[in-house]
């Protein structure tokens, strides 16, 4: 499970392990029936069910057998290969041709993927793409006429609003539980890329995944985490908009990967006291902490210490309205700024840049039968700077690498950053994507890595 520290409660994942028992907590709307509601819409949820293996080191954790050594006094015995945990959350139809929408951190590492109709039909998925970032991923079934949930167009959610959720809480499948908005376009720590919708709706481990629903029936948001101290539900429920999960989808299942607008800068809010230094009536705008050389916010002028009080002639209360509004640009599009710095007001315009994201490394490949295995990424500004430094022009970083796969049996690990292959320089994404496609279908490749920071060559074997 994701967990995060806030005000002595953890920001807990829905995804649930099979082992995991906690007390549920009813909640429900007065005077709200979503009954038909509950009836039309349970056809298009699924249950979502993984199978992932998991490392003996991870499985000791989880089965305290730490524990169990102080007290026999003695070693206990470790299963010398890797161990196969299940796990499930919740999903739904998003078209008829059988796409379906859940969250990354639900299918993350999975070896293979489940899911399970109202009829208990059961029909394997196919990953189609995954974004750790939004925790958006998109399955597909075979089939056809399945049934798509509407979706709400536009933000006209409301603070107050009742909201349904139907999902898989604890392995109780298609329990549905009511609640309203509590807050919305919610900043989470770690976070940063999603404004969250708040509700007091009882989620709890399980309900990963599933969907929102307004009185209307219309999806507003795909359900993600809790806020809590026991790791069951205690009316802090935080659900992605659909707005952006419809915009991940898209772009999954048009290109495989998902292209995020680069600024070059890390922000933060003002409070009174810093309201006062910068003479504002009161605390608003995005303090600028850290402007990155060479990016776009450093060509357009800015500087750490700057306060942005408006983008794209929308103004900026909070930090996470910048965010709202970066997360609808596309790479090279225009963008205008106000800003204040020593007591005075400036214009800033500037270009968007690509933001280093992953990038489907193997999609040429798999027609051919080759499978690396790895995802990857360009290298940012600094990592390439730092590289350099050593005398070496360019690289991709490894982001991850499945369990199964010919970079894993060669011992390649996410963090690695890959600068050669056959002593061939490895620069960028394009680079890699161009010696991959002339690698042969059989044999052994050199791979040039640096490893925190010193260098490592593996002998990988395709397969």
């Amino acid at each position: 499970m994701k967990k995060t520290a806030l005000s002595g409660l953890l920001a807990l994942s829905l995804w649930m392990p099979v082992a995991m028992s906690v007390p549920m907590t009813a909640h429900a709307v007065v005077g709200v029936d979503f009954s038909q509601l509950v009836e039309q819409a349970s056809p298009s949820v699924v249950r979502v069910s993984i199978t992932k293996k998991v490392d003996t080191q991870t499985l000791a954790k989880a089965q305290a057998i730490e524990i169990l050594k102080d007290y026999l006094g003695q070693d206990v015995p470790l299963p010398d290969a890797p161990m196969l945990e299940q796990g499930y959350g919740t999903g739904f139809f998003i078209s008829s041709d059988g796409y379906i929408l859940t969250n990354h951190h639900v299918i993350a590492d999975a070896e293979s993927i489940t899911v399970t109709l109202s009829d208990r039909t059961e029909l394997d998925a196919k990953l189609i793409g995954s974004d750790e970032s939004s925790d958006i991923a998109v399955l597909k079934v075979q089939g056809t006429n399945f049934p798509a949930l509407p979706v709400a167009k536009g933000d006209t959610l409301k603070v107050g609003e009742p909201v349904l959720a139907i999902g898989s809480p604890f392995g109780f499948d298609y329990s549905a539980s009511a609640g309203i908005v509590s807050a919305k376009s919610r900043s989470i720590p770690s976070e940063g890329t999603v404004p969250f919708i708040q509700s007091d709706v009882a989620l709890n481990p399980g309900n990963s995944g599933g969907p929102l629903f307004n009185q209307k029936g219309e999806v507003v948001a795909v359900n993600s985490m809790i806020f809590s101290g026991t790791g069951g539900y205690m009316g802090l429920s935080f659900s992605i908009p659909i707005e952006t999960a419809m915009d991940i989808y898209q772009q999954i299942r048009d290109t495989g990967k998902v292209t995020r607008v680069r600024m070059g800068v890390t922000i933060q809010d003002l409070d009174r006291n810093l309201a006062q230094v910068y003479g504002l009536e009161r605390p608003k705008g995005a303090l600028l902490t850290k402007v990155v050389p060479q990016s776009p916010a450093d060509q357009a002028g800015l500087q750490a210490g700057d306060v942005v009080l408006s983008f794209n002639d929308m103004p900026i209360n909070l930090a996470h309205e910048w965010f709202d509004l970066t997360n609808k640009a596309k790479p090279h599009d225009t963008f205008y700024l106000t800003y204040l710095r020593d007591g005075k007001t400036y214009q800033a315009k500037g270009q968007f840049g690509d933001a280093a994201d992953d990038i489907a490394a193997d999609q040429k490949r798999q027609q051919d039968g080759v499978r690396l295995g790895v995802r990857l990424r360009n290298l940012t500004v600094l990592e390439r700077r730092a590289l350099t430094e050593q005398g070496i022009q360019g690289g991709v970083m490894i982001t991850s690498v499945d369990l199964v796969g010919n970079a894993s049996r060669a011992g390649i690990q996410t963090g690695d950053i890959l600068v050669g292959m056959n002593r061939v320089p490895i620069r960028d994404a394009e680079s890699f994507a161009a010696q991959v496609a002339a690698l042969p279908n059989k044999g052994v490749v050199a791979v040039q890595l640096i490893r925190q920071g010193e260098p490592v060559i593996l002998g990988m074997r395709l397969e």
